[in-house]
């Protein structure tokens, strides 16, 4: 025998259940309410979440729309905080719990990598016993951090499939990035490579799929980014994980092979324009991005990518991150430097035979606040390998600069043949600094026939 009874809005039919048939349905309807309300729970939450729409990914964090206005590095995050940045990028876990908790007392989150060894610096991942090593260590990491309220995401890898030829580092990223999701569900996976080709991320896509986020160190790549991805069949969600000035590998560079570094003023003009171009336009499946180096770092020069010196002067950079993620300018800025000068010429690089010549340079600079300025010239050999190119700044050459502290210098060569560089500092009084230098190459005098 059937039943019908009427809805506000439409006539229902039903069969009527016997007694045991109801009990069973309530059960059942009670059972699918918990389940809703328990993933409801999780969702909500989960720390960090990415969702999908017609208009593409977007991160949420604790429910909220986050684009990360970031930038790498392990220091400076009260500035980084203070310019309107709010996620900072490590490459590995070491200090990682003073990081993250200095990060979350100033209201930041934290891209914490996970190390992966690299084959381009000998580890081989057909050793079983050193690649469950590493599993275990990153186990112990992902167990130590993961309730930290300050995490955004994990990286697993920086840069490891770069002249990779065994393809278990591959699987092996991969199997990491499973570990993540099994142990801590609420914080998505990223890793981060070079985009040098399509086939790097068709790689990655093919065979680490428990990959949520690809990061990229994209830097001059970046304008290809759309090509890379439509070719490597990348459709989920990435993140630019380094960009900044223009990178010594993408630049001219003299006969002798020295890179022509760009001004301190140059490198703020050329981030100003990628920022608005791939960053601020907010581009299909972009998370956001993280400018390379947030604090002093060693690589081609001392200067290159530094945002700071080492005594914590600012560069003109750190202004320009407060103009574009916070949208105001700040109080006092740097000083901008206009033109160097070698011998009354505009040249980025230069080659002399060694001799007791005397050469001058100066440097033309404007001060927006016309605060008093500071120069310091700096003569060093140029850094080609090891500790001193990665590491390690060069030890200055005394004795060569007549009166490093002005605008205008006298200096002669050193005379031993080689790759040199002249680096100028100028500071203002509200501890900035803005730089540039110029490339030389000092060669021996040619024989008399």
């Amino acid at each position: 025998m059937s039943h019908y009874y009427m809805m506000p809005d439409q006539l229902c039919f039903r069969k009527r259940l016997p007694l045991p048939g109801i009990y069973l349905l309530l059960i059942l309807l009670t059972s699918c309410q918990k389940t809703e309300q328990q993933a409801e729970t999780a969702n909500r939450q989960a720390p960090t979440t990415i969702v999908s729409s017609d208009s593409g990914y977007q991160l949420l964090h604790y429910g909220k729309p986050y684009f990360i206005k970031g930038a790498g590095g392990i220091s400076h995050l009260e500035e980084l905080a203070a310019c309107g940045g709010n996620s900072i990028r490590v490459w590995d876990d070491i200090d990682a719990g003073r990081i993250l908790d200095e990060a979350h007392t100033l209201g930041i989150t934290v891209m914490l990598g996970l190390w992966v060894e690299r084959e381009m610096e000998g580890f081989d991942y057909d050793d079983r016993a050193a690649v469950e090593r590493q599993y275990n260590r990153i186990r112990k990491t992902i167990l130590r951090y993961r309730n930290h309220p300050a995490l955004l995401m994990w990286c697993v890898g920086n840069e490891w499939a770069q002249d990779a030829d065994n393809f278990k580092v591959f699987d092996e990223v991969n199997r990491l990035a499973r570990l993540v999701h099994e142990l801590d569900p609420g914080h998505p996976t990223s890793t981060a490579i070079s985009p040098d080709s399509k086939r790097a991320i068709w790689l990655v896509s093919q065979r680490c799929t428990e990959v949520d986020i690809l990061a990229v160190n994209s830097y001059g790549l970046t304008a290809r980014l759309d090509e890379f991805f439509r070719g490597g069949g990348w459709t989920k969600p990435y993140l630019i994980s380094e960009y900044g000035a223009p990178a010594y590998w993408e630049v001219p560079t003299a006969p002798w092979g020295a890179p022509d570094e760009p001004t301190s003023q140059q490198k703020v003009d050329f981030v100003r324009q990628f920022y608005r171009q791939y960053i601020a336009s907010k581009p299909l499946n972009c998370l956001g991005a993280y400018l390379f180096y947030w604090g002093s770092k060693q690589e081609e020069t001392s200067t290159w990518f530094s945002i700071f010196d080492e005594q914590r002067r600012q560069t003109p950079l750190v202004g320009l991150m407060q103009e574009l993620w916070r949208g105001t300018k700040p109080t006092n800025r740097a000083p901008v430097i206009q033109q160097l000068l070698i011998d009354g010429e505009a040249v980025a690089h230069r080659s002399f035979a060694v001799s007791d010549t005397v050469h001058w340079a100066a440097i033309r600079v404007t001060e927006p606040e016309r605060d008093s300025l500071r120069y310091e010239w700096v003569m060093k050999r140029r850094a080609r390998s090891g500790s001193d190119y990665v590491g390690i700044p060069r030890p200055a050459i005394q004795g060569l600069i007549t009166r490093s502290d002005k605008a205008i210098i006298q200096f002669r060569l050193p005379q031993n043949p080689g790759a040199y560089r002249l680096f100028v500092n100028v500071f203002d009084t509200h501890e900035h600094v803005a730089t540039a230098n110029f490339s030389f190459l000092v060669t021996a005098p040619q024989s008399r026939q």
